[in-house]
């Protein structure tokens, strides 16, 4: 269960609404840190599916046509009583995957539906995460771009009074096994000193426990018991047995790579999911959708098949106890969409370290040479990044 009635009895109000909330991997990282996801909401009967196969409670419905204050109820809170809410509203056309002929103005995409929940619900401290192509991307007018669409996002919830902090994180950082950068946005409704988490895992570092984790680290014990996998293609699993651990179609025959590239032998681009096979010494590409995509292969270091499901699972760090609901396909989408579990914990902890106001200790002076200087600043420079 993530719901953690102590802190309610207590008077310390951690309690939190999720929007849009898939597999629940934003929430069970909260919850790790010690909040109280008291109800989610997903448009998506499988998401509301796993949610209530896990034990939880969501609302499923369209965000659209729900109301504020049924989330309060269901939550049982009141306006302004909660201390978070959470959601990475779909914003697809901010995606760096694919063409991008042109781009929606966010407010008339489920954002303003994000915003008018904040409005209504005033809770202490908000979190929106959304795909890295955000913080480029152009609103378009007769294709030509008007106005920025991240400027457009911090107008509409500066409005609202918050004060904001931004900026994109890799989930590596956090203790994921997994390349996965994020637009992750912060609001305080009473203009706390907020901040971005400060890295927890490093590439270099003396202690192995500090380092990056590798996908070995995730799924080696899982070889024999993968559960269920999808399948490559007859063809494709052809050309794959002919790559190397941490190769791709460049690893390929130069007799071959034509015929095996097709369409996109001639296209631009580095093309470095094509015949993909993941190395077990580094962390995991960012997970996608699903593994057997011609362009976005997934194909396990040593073994002549795709991730399986429950290694798509332990690479976003959900419990093996999870329970994923739906159809093969539908597990690989609802756990490629999910915030990693180590990225959503550090996001909570950043908050409960504000409200605690233990986030910083305080000293008169800085001892030695300006070593702790230099760190203070580096360290100041990065929590600091949204307001730059």
């Amino acid at each position: 269960m993530l719901v953690n009635q102590n802190y309610k009895e207590s008077g310390k109000n951690r309690d939190v609404i999720s929007l849009f909330s898939g597999a629940m991997g934003m929430d069970i990282g909260l919850s790790k840190s010690g909040l109280n996801v008291r109800i989610g909401q997903d448009v998506d009967r499988t998401c509301v599916d796993t949610v209530e196969a896990n034990n939880c409670k969501a609302i499923l419905g369209d965000i659209q046509e729900i109301q504020p204050e049924r989330l309060l109820e269901a939550a049982g809170l009141s306006a302004a009583e909660p201390f978070l809410v959470c959601g990475g509203p779909p914003c697809q056309p901010f995606s760096t995957a694919g063409m991008r002929l042109g781009l929606n103005d966010p407010r008339g995409s489920l954002f303003k539906d994000f915003v008018r929940m904040l409005l209504a619900i005033r809770p202490r401290f908000f979190i929106m995460e959304n795909v890295k192509g955000l913080m480029s991307a152009q609103v378009l007018d007769g294709g030509k771009p008007v106005e920025s669409a991240l400027e457009v996002v911090l107008d509409e919830v500066t409005s609202l009074g918050y004060r904001t902090v931004y900026g994109v994180l890799d989930a590596v950082n956090y203790g994921a096994p997994q390349f996965r950068e994020r637009f992750v946005l912060v609001g305080s409704r009473d203009h706390e000193g907020i901040f971005l988490p400060v890295p927890t895992r490093f590439q270099t570092h003396q202690d192995p426990s500090y380092r990056w984790r590798t996908l070995r680290s995730a799924i080696g014990d899982l070889e024999g018991d993968h559960g269920e996998c999808a399948h490559f293609a007859a063809e494709r699993l052809a050309y794959l047995k002919m790559v190397p651990e941490g190769g791709n179609w460049r690893s390929l025959p130069p007799d071959l790579v034509e015929k095996a590239m097709g369409g996109a032998f001639r296209s631009g681009g580095g093309k470095v999911g094509f015949y993909r096979r993941l190395s077990y010494d580094q962390p995991a590409p960012t997970l996608v959708t699903s593994p057997v995509q011609k362009a976005s292969m997934l194909c396990h270091p040593v073994l002549d098949r795709p991730l399986s499901v429950k290694e798509y699972a332990r690479i976003q760090q959900f419990p093996d106890e999870w329970s994923f609901a739906g159809s093969m396909a539908s597990k690989y989408k609802q756990i490629g969409n999910a915030v990693p579990i180590g990225l959503a914990e550090a996001l909570g902890q950043v908050l409960i370290s504000v409200a605690d106001g233990s986030s910083t200790i305080e000293t008169k002076r800085t001892r030695g040479t300006d070593v702790h200087s230099k760190l203070k600043n580096a360290l100041e420079m990065w929590v600091n990044f949204g307001n730059q």
